[in-house]
């Protein structure tokens, strides 16, 4: 359980990346906001809390690693890194400009610090996590975990199961799958498109330790990355329930917010009800 200074804390950095979403889709002309909104509270608790990093030194060789498997997602990643300090602020606002290192999806090669890993097409992220926690856990026999965010969708995809499957047979305990269980996908809800439920019992029995979260209370959020810490001999899946768009009156649960930047007027009104002012979308802007 957080205390109130920290929790109060957490809070303000999840408002925080949900305004910087808003303002680096709406300067770009495209992104995918909804699903970024959906893990606010994930990479808030995550790199605040319990992830073993340092900004400073990126390549630190002991650091914690992260997959963002659903690489689409990467405003909130952006918007984590540079609130944690890895690169600065103001280089934001160059999303998916041309020369950028602040691509649509994350991409290793552009040297953004704090990206472990080029990702985005769906279904292959877990599989790199995979492999990152095999050699840590047999080669290095060192204590680094590995975190890679999967999209509830995306585990429509085979590839995903067979990195489940392996994962469990290798006894990954350090490794942590986080499902952003938004129930939406591009295409529509998730059940009706193609329905990957019940996650918790899939999971289990591909020899994973399932843990049900709550995605945007940061206390429940708190408590999972403790327990499964604490698992061993198998690694671990959050099923995070999250709503995607979260924050934003217009985007939650609207399946159309998976890859569409807001307007001018929209932007406005989303910045607006995060309780920040107007013209604070185009402040620092060149």
């Amino acid at each position: 359980m957080l205390d109130d200074e920290n929790f109060q804390r957490l809070s303000e950095i999840a408002r925080r990346i949900r305004f910087d979403v808003v303002k680096m889709t709406y300067h770009a002309g495209s992104g995918h906001p909804g699903g970024s909104m959906s893990i606010a509270e994930i990479l808030t608790i995550l790199y605040f809390k319990h992830l073993r990093h340092r900004p400073s030194e990126p390549h630190w060789a002991d650091r914690d690693r992260v997959v963002l498997s659903k690489g689409h997602a990467c405003p909130a990643l952006y918007a984590v890194l540079a609130e944690a300090g890895y690169y600065p602020r103001e280089e934001m606002w160059t999303l998916r400009k041309f020369g950028s290192r602040l691509q649509g999806h994350p991409a290793y090669d552009k040297g953004l610090p704090g990206i472990e890993v080029s990702t985005g097409s769906l279904g292959q992220g877990l599989s790199i996590a995979v492999g990152m926690a095999l050699a840590f856990k047999h080669l290095d026999h060192s204590e680094k975990r590995v975190y890679a965010i999967v999209g509830d969708g995306e585990i429509e995809e085979g590839q995903i199961w067979e990195a489940f499957m392996s994962a469990g047979h290798y006894h990954l305990d350090n490794l942590v799958a986080i499902i952003d269980n938004n129930d939406l996908q591009i295409d529509g809800f998730v059940p009706d498109v193609m329905n990957v439920h019940p996650i918790v019992d899939k999971v289990k029995s591909f020899n994973w330790h399932p843990i049900v979260a709550e995605g945007h209370d940061l206390n429940s959020l708190d408590d999972a990355f403790e327990r499964a810490k604490q698992v061993k001999g198998m690694p671990v899946a959050i099923i995070a329930k999250t709503v995607k768009g979260k924050g934003i009156s217009y985007m939650e649960n609207v399946a159309g917010w998976h890859g569409k930047a807001p307007n001018r007027e929209l932007a406005i009104k989303a910045v607006e009800e995060l309780g920040f002012p107007a013209d604070a979308l185009d402040n620092d802007i060149e």
